[in-house]
């Protein structure tokens, strides 16, 4: 096992509550010291995994839909089935890997081989279709079989990508950084996933086709051959430079009883803090889910902005990105309650923008005010996360994590978007016949449900009050 440098790559954070019932083995735990700082090798690497990382997840969020379907004649339901089975994949697989992570106490080997293996699925996605048509008799037989594949596939990219990135390195960042500077990182991370959409849209722009009837696909083989390799170079990379954040290995228990540690009764009143923190956290991620699958359709809208939408998106998101970066470390200096509540006003002001404005300029406005809101917001709840997650059991509350900050908004916040803008007939800009086109309603039912979120938050601080 590496050992760190303690200079420059801290222990795991200490526990943030001395509740009763807290595990004699966390007390243990060493406090990192307050002037510890990451190296640039660290930066580097939590650089390259967050935004290589994230292009992984873009390639998948935004392009396997249009692959499955331009390829395969899928259904919507085909659609559908994949992204609820690979939500399902992520959230089972970072409650396990997680908690297998803290038992043996290493990550880079999760985070290295897992990266190689994300990146080695990815590129099977450029053979589907002639591994479909070699192993079907007919036409209609390899579309049925190259639809079962993709979703197949999907959901072991999604394994490997858990594996790797929700459960594994979002462990290791927490393990080796401190209250002094998870801000910081945090404004780095939660800028990435936007910056990745940036880059693939971007990407695919060159990997363009024009078909004769003036439709639009793109070279898919290519495309994943080329993010299946950058993603692998990535794992190289991670097993050549990472430092193992070395967390202590806890191996009281069974296994099963510690992957569902975090859902028991006894583990919720021993880190109150900490799902407060998540449940403000999942009210805000469920409010941005009510619109943000719709967003890029929305703007696409010839009566909004058309094809010209890039022009509006890509600088909205790199201006979103640099105050992201910039704001994480206010979290730092004055910490998560002071620091929240501007980016949470952003983002509802941002969307009530959205909602009742219409234009160019509006909806730049609104955009770069709702996408900055947003990216703050994470930022600071992804810090305050971090904070209070008990020593001990980092790999495994990644699990929780993603089942309330990910799973449940997705279950949820869509169909909340989906119903406004069926029932909003002419009301709101972007409804037009019978078919189903977002209305800019959605952004004003996105603002509504962040509110709920300013509630929370007074429970978090009169959790905090009561420990101070």
């Amino acid at each position: 096992m590496t050992k760190q440098n303690p200079s420059s790559l801290p222990l795991a954070s200490p526990a943030p509550e001395n509740a009763p019932g807290t595990p004699p083995w966390q007390s243990s735990q060493k406090k990192p010291s307050p002037e510890a700082r990451l190296s640039k090798k660290t930066w580097l690497l939590i650089v390259l995994l967050s935004f290589v990382g994230q292009v992984a997840w873009a390639l998948e969020n935004n392009f396997f839909n249009l692959f499955i379907q331009d390829v395969f004649n899928a259904s919507l339901s085909d659609v559908a089935l994949m992204v609820s089975a690979s939500a399902l994949t992520a959230t089972a697989t970072t409650l396990f890997v997680g908690a297998w992570s803290d038992r043996v106490g290493k990550r880079k080997a999760f985070i290295g081989v897992g990266t190689i293996l994300w990146g080695i699925s990815i590129i099977v996605f450029a053979y589907l279709q002639t591994i479909s048509i070699a192993l079907a008799g007919t036409t209609a037989a390899a579309m049925a079989l190259g639809v079962t594949l993709t979703i197949v596939f999907d959901c072991v990219m999604t394994f490997f990508g858990s594996l790797a990135n929700d459960s594994c390195f979002n462990a290791w960042v927490t393990d080796i950084t401190t209250e002094k500077n998870r801000g910081k990182v945090e404004g780095v991370n939660s800028a990435m996933p936007l910056l990745a959409m940036l880059a693939v849209f971007g990407g695919a722009m060159f990997l363009m086709i024009v078909r004769p009837d003036g439709t639009v696909t793109y070279d898919y083989p290519l495309f994943f051959l080329i993010i299946g390799c950058a993603v692998i170079a990535l794992g190289i990379v991670v097993l050549a430079l990472m430092r193992d954040s070395s967390p202590e290995r806890r191996e009281t228990g069974g296994y099963l009883a510690s992957v569902f540690y975090g859902f028991k009764p006894s583990s919720l009143s021993e880190n109150k803090t900490l799902y407060l923190v998540l449940l403000s956290y999942l009210v805000f991620a469920t409010a941005l889910q009510v619109f943000m699958p719709y967003y890029v359709l929305y703007l696409r809208l010839p009566y909004v902005l058309g094809e010209s939408y890039v022009f509006v998106m890509a600088p909205g998101i790199v201006i979103a990105a640099i105050f992201t970066i910039f704001y994480g470390k206010r979290v730092d200096r004055h910490g998560f309650l002071r620091s929240v509540i501007a980016p949470l006003v952003l983002f509802v002001v941002g969307c009530m923008v959205l909602a009742l404005l219409n234009g160019m300029a509006f909806v730049f406005v609104g955009s770069v005010l709702m996408l900055s809101g947003y990216l703050g917001a994470v930022a600071c709840f992804g810090a305050e996360v971090r904070n209070n997650t008990p020593a001990g059991y980092v790999g495994l509350f990644q699990g929780v994590r993603i089942f309330m900050v990910v799973l449940i908004p997705m279950l949820v916040g869509p169909w909340i978007g989906s119903l406004v803008s069926a029932s909003s007939d002419a009301v709101g800009f972007g409804v037009v016949g019978d078919g189903f086109t977002p209305s800019s309603l959605i952004f004003l039912a996105g603002a509504i449900v962040a509110l709920f979120t300013f509630a929370v938050l007074l429970l978090v601080r009169r959790r905090q009050s009561e420990k101070a």
